[in-house]
């Protein structure tokens, strides 16, 4: 297990070096980037216990691998799942996230993504309603 875990970080430490390699046209240092089509998404009205599943998608947009290390959300009720994958340049991807719908009420949640991006943490959220079903 811990050399499993000394492993990973060593891997990830490589990779984070060489995302930040300098490019071959200038000598300006190569950064991964991440944007999201939508930072919040509403789900609305929703029945108790309906599917709560909702995906954010996301691109690369900058010139080095993006690697997601870690997806943090508020509470237990948010699931996340994700890549673990480096996303190449230019390429898309997808953060998927389970809310548990079985408590009634407003809702808003953040998740938090943790990754090698240039700008950081991305702070996202869900919102929305569950309401009992008739």
């Amino acid at each position: 297990m811990k050399r499993t875990l000394n492993t990973s970080f060593l891997v990830l430490f490589v990779v984070g070096l060489l995302s930040m390699a300098p490019t071959k046209n200038n000598n300006e240092f190569a950064y991964a980037a991440i944007a999201f089509e939508s930072e919040i998404i509403d789900y609305g009205t929703v029945f108790q216990n309906e599917n709560g599943e909702k995906i954010f998608k996301f691109k690369n947009t900058g010139d080095a691998p993006l690697i997601i290390s870690k997806v943090k959300t508020s509470c237990g009720c948010t699931v996340p799942k994700y890549s673990k994958e480096a996303i190449a340049p230019g390429e898309s991807g997808e953060l998927t996230i389970q809310y548990d719908t079985k408590k009634l009420g407003n809702f808003t949640k953040t998740i938090t993504v943790m990754s090698n991006a240039k700008d950081g943490n991305k702070i996202l959220k869900i919102k929305g309603n569950v309401v009992a079903k008739k």
